[in-house]
C-alpha cells in the first residue's frame, strides 16, 4: 500500500528555517519522481521541487531557488524539503506526492 506522510510544519518567523519530511511506504522513493508542492491560502497550488534519485534529477522552482532544496534518505525511504530564509509569502500547506499519490499535507505559517 502506497503511503506518504508529511510532517515538520509549524509557525516560524520570517527569515527562519524549517525541514519538512515525507515518510513513504509501499514503494521505493528512488524509482519515482518525488515532488513537493504547496497550496496557498487562496487555493493556488505550486509545484516547487522534484527529485528522481535513480536518474540523478533535481528540479527547484524559480520562486524558491536558492532558499529551498530537496533531498532524501533512501534508508529511511523519506524525502525532505529544507526551507531557509522563509517569507510570509511561503505560508501554505505543503504536500509531497508521487504521481497520483499524495500525503495529507503539513501547514507552514511564516509570521512574526
Amino acid at each position: 500500500q502506497v503511503r506518504l506522510v508529511e510532517s515538520g510544519g509549524g509557525l516560524v518567523q520570517p527569515g527562519g528555517s524549517l525541514r519538512l519530511s515525507c515518510e513513504c511506504s509501499g514503494f521505493d522513493i528512488q524509482d519515482y519522481y518525488m515532488n513537493w508542492n504547496r497550496q496557498f491560502p487562496n487555493d493556488e497550488r505550486e509545484l516547487i521541487t522534484s527529485l528522481f534519485i535513480r536518474h540523478n534529477v533535481k528540479n527547484i522552482a524559480g520562486s524558491v531557488e536558492g532558499r529551498f532544496t530537496t533531498e532524501a534518505d533512501v534508508v529511511k525511504n523519506t524525502v525532505y524539503l529544507q526551507m531557509n530564509s522563509l517569507r510570509p509569502s511561503d505560508t501554505a500547506v505543503y504536500y509531497c506526492n508521487r504521481g497520483n499519490y499524495w500525503g495529507q499535507g503539513t501547514r507552514v505559517t511564516v509570521s512574526s
